[in-house]
């Protein structure tokens, strides 16, 4: 994925300790190396893990409950429902070919134990908000706790850390100034929903006199290292406000279309050169499918005039893969097959009836391939995934815990009613 069009057949991928070795014709590979364990994978497809920027992992227990869920999720929610929710998503995104997942939601904690625990890759993004929140109870103690979330993981081999104020409108410039401050100060990221309604837009002329971008640019905290999430309401002068300043645009495209918001300006997005990645949000249908979103990706760069079937598939992998790491601040040590970089890979299997006959494999992998078609994950060079069968979750007790919490709400909800 460093090249537009590259497809190397007959290669071999050599991984030691964990991080990519070298990538080879196999015959020179054969040659040059003596490998403890080697793998075969004739009629498959290998890549960089897909990389879901856009997480609420939690809430996969609320997965089947119709909106809105806020009394049912103020009720639970803590570290137990953290802990069981992150587990089955993690489980999810496994099968889904992901191999690191960007998450914002409430005792961030659990969620960057349980998904390192489980060998996940994952950046956990530490809430800032105003209002008492299940975690924290000002702007102040948010940030305190995010800061000895960031100090007990600070160079963990699987887990980083970003700021993650919620949205611009509720957030006070006081807070975001010493958002500023402490960003800079430690060279960390941001990410923030941005441009998500018409609501919210509306909200900030209101009050600040500015739409919320231009807010933000105000403030100091458009540069590189801010991730904005949908921009969805984006205007073609936003937009070049985002290229100018070097952000990055993590898309959510069902989430926003289950939410009733719209689709963002994906075309002038990619016209404009933005980084972008995608995510799954935490809409309705609360899914970790990544493959829906680089499908409706590819469509949406299919536009008469705008690009080619093969062009927009290389496009929508690539928004997956390296331009998720990208978006999470990992492009240098994930989402490419590169020396040096972490052993993070998906392997899908080719010779099935979606994907034959094989002429293109990779517009037929983005336009006809799935989550079934995920045969092996690798994490850091760890074997997750092996022939389809998670190997180190037991996902039969996870199952469990995840439909006890279901039956308790649904219990609650009856009964309420």
């Amino acid at each position: 994925m460093t090249v537009r069009g590259r497809l190397l057949e007959n290669h071999t991928l050599v991984v030691r300790d964990g991080r990519i070795l070298d990538l080879l014709p196999s015959a020179d590979a054969a040659a040059r190396y003596a490998a403890t364990v080697a793998i075969q994978r004739p009629a498959h497809l290998l890549m960089p893990g897909m990389i879901n920027t856009h997480t609420y992992a939690a809430l996969s227990l609320l997965r089947g409950f119709g909106s809105p869920i806020s009394p049912l999720e103020a009720r639970h929610v803590g570290p137990e429902f953290v802990r069981d929710g992150v587990m089955a998503a993690v489980a999810e995104m496994l099968v889904s070919g992901i191999t690191c997942f960007g998450d914002r939601y409430y005792f961030p904690d659990e969620t960057a134990r349980t998904a390192c625990g489980q060998g996940m890759r994952a950046v956990i993004g530490l809430p800032v908000a105003e209002t008492i929140t299940p975690w924290a109870d000002s702007s102040s103690a948010h940030l305190s706790a995010g800061l000895r979330i960031r100090d007990e993981f600070a160079g963990h081999p699987l887990i980083s850390t970003v700021f993650a104020p919620h949205a611009a409108d509720q957030v006070s410039d006081t807070t975001f100034a010493r958002l500023v401050t402490l960003a800079d100060e430690l060279d960390a990221g941001i990410v923030i929903d941005l441009h998500e309604s018409a609501d919210e837009i509306a909200r900030s002329i209101a009050m600040h006199g500015v739409r919320p971008i231009g807010r933000l640019w105000r403030l100091g905290l458009l540069t590189p290292a801010l991730t904005a999430v949908h921009m969805t309401h984006a205007t073609e002068a936003d937009v070049e406000l985002a290229q100018r300043t070097g952000i990055s645009i993590g898309l959510a495209l069902s989430s926003s279309l289950g939410a009733s918001h719209r689709l963002p300006p994906l075309g002038s997005f990619v016209a404009s050169g933005l980084r972008l990645g995608l995510g799954t949000g935490g809409g309705a249908c609360r899914s970790q499918d990544i493959w829906s979103e680089m499908k409706l990706f590819a469509r949406m760069t299919l536009s008469p005039g705008f690009g080619e079937p093969d062009h927009s598939a290389w496009d929508a992998l690539a928004a997956a893969t390296r331009g998720g790491a990208v978006v999470l601040g990992l492009d240098g040590s994930a989402g490419t097959l590169e020396p040096g970089k972490w052993a993070d890979l998906c392997c899908v299997d080719l010779g099935g009836p979606a994907t034959q006959p094989l002429s293109d494999p990779v517009t037929q992998l983005v336009f006809c391939g799935g989550r079934d078609i995920v045969s092996d994950v690798w994490v850091a060079g760890r074997q997750l995934l092996l022939d389809g069968e998670l190997t180190g979750l037991d996902w039969a007790r996870v199952a469990a815990r995840a439909n006890a919490w279901s039956a308790r709400m649904k219990l609650e909800s009856g009964t309420r009613a």
